[in-house]
C-alpha cells in the first residue's frame, strides 16, 4: 500500500525563511492589512476597486485591492497560491524588478483595463479585491514559457495548447467557486501573457541602472534575502549565504479576485 506523503513542518519552516525579499514583504503586506481590516473595516472600502470611485484623487485603489481580501479564507488560499509563483518570479528577475513591478504596473494594468470594461463596456460597478489577479497573471507568463518548450499537452485524443491552461483554470474557479471575478481574472491573464510574450517588458527601467541602484545603494549587503538583477555574477540570493518549498461565499460587499 502506497504511503501518504508526510507533512514535514522542518521543510516548511526552512522554505519560509528562504523566501526572498520582495516576496516577504508582499506577503506580509497582504497578511498585515487583513488583520488591519479585523478592526478596521473600511479599510477595505477605502482600497477595494470599484470602478465607479476609481479617478485622479483615487488612483491608490488600483495599486492597494490585491493586497485587500474578504475574510480569512480567501486571504489564505491566495497567499498559499502566489507565494511560490511570486518566489519563483523574483528569484528569476530579482527583488528590485518584482518590487517595481508588482507596486506598480502589476496593479494599475489590470486594474484599469477592470475599471474601463466595467464602465464602458459592462455598463456595471462591481468592486473587486484579493492578490488572485497577481496568481493568474504568473500563471499566463509562466504558460507562455512552458508553451514555447511544450506547446502541447494530450487529453486522450486531443492536443491542448499548454498556453490556454490558466484560460481554463479561470472558467473552472468561475463555474466552480461562487463570488468570484472572473472579469478580473481575465484582465489579469491579459498582462500575463503580454509579459509572457515581452511585449511590456519595457516597464522594467533598464538594467544598467539597476545595476547602479544596486552598486550605489550596496542593496546585496545591507538587505537580507535580496536578489539580485545580476544572478549570474551573484547568484541567486546575491552573496548571502543559503540555509539547510470549495471556500463559501463571503456576506460582506463585492467580488473576491480568487478562491
Amino acid at each position: 500500500m502506497p504511503s501518504l506523503p508526510q507533512f514535514n513542518p522542518l521543510r516548511l519552516r526552512s522554505y519560509i525563511f528562504r523566501l526572498p525579499l520582495c516576496t516577504r514583504l508582499l506577503i506580509t503586506a497582504i497578511v498585515g492589512l487583513w488583520i488591519a481590516t479585523i478592526p478596521f473595516d473600511w479599510l477595505r472600502e477605502w482600497g477595494s476597486l470599484e470602478p465607479d470611485k476609481v479617478n485622479l484623487g483615487t488612483m491608490h485603489r488600483l495599486n492597494l485591492f490585491p493586497l485587500l481580501h474578504l475574510g480569512f479564507l480567501h486571504m489564505l488560499f491566495n497567499v498559499l497560491a502566489l507565494t511560490p509563483l511570486l518566489e519563483r518570479f523574483e528569484a528569476e528577475f530579482g527583488t528590485l524588478v518584482t518590487l517595481a513591478l508588482f507596486t506598480g504596473p502589476f496593479g494599475t494594468l489590470p486594474g484599469g483595463i477592470y475599471t474601463l470594461l466595467e464602465k464602458f463596456v459592462l455598463r456595471s460597478n462591481t468592486n473587486v479585491m484579493g492578490a488572485s489577479i497577481w496568481v493568474f497573471l504568473l500563471l499566463a507568463a509562466e504558460a507562455m514559457k512552458t508553451h514555447k518548450a511544450n506547446p502541447n499537452f494530450n487529453i486522450g485524443p486531443y492536443k491542448i495548447p499548454t498556453w490556454t491552461t490558466p484560460l481554463i483554470l479561470v472558467v473552472f474557479t468561475s463555474v466552480l467557486i461562487p463570488g468570484v471575478s472572473f472579469i478580473g481574472h481575465l484582465c489579469g491573464l491579459a498582462i500575463g501573457y503580454l509579459w509572457g510574450l515581452g511585449y511590456i517588458k519595457f516597464l522594467v527601467p533598464h538594467e544598467k541602472i539597476l545595476r547602479w541602484v544596486e552598486g550605489k545603494l550596496n542593496l546585496l549587503g545591507r538587505l537580507p534575502h535580496y536578489v539580485s538583477v545580476d544572478q549570474k555574477t551573484y547568484g541567486r540570493y546575491g552573496v548571502l549565504p543559503t540555509t539547510s518549498s470549495s471556500l463559501p461565499r463571503s456576506p460582506e460587499p463585492g467580488q473576491r479576485l480568487g478562491a
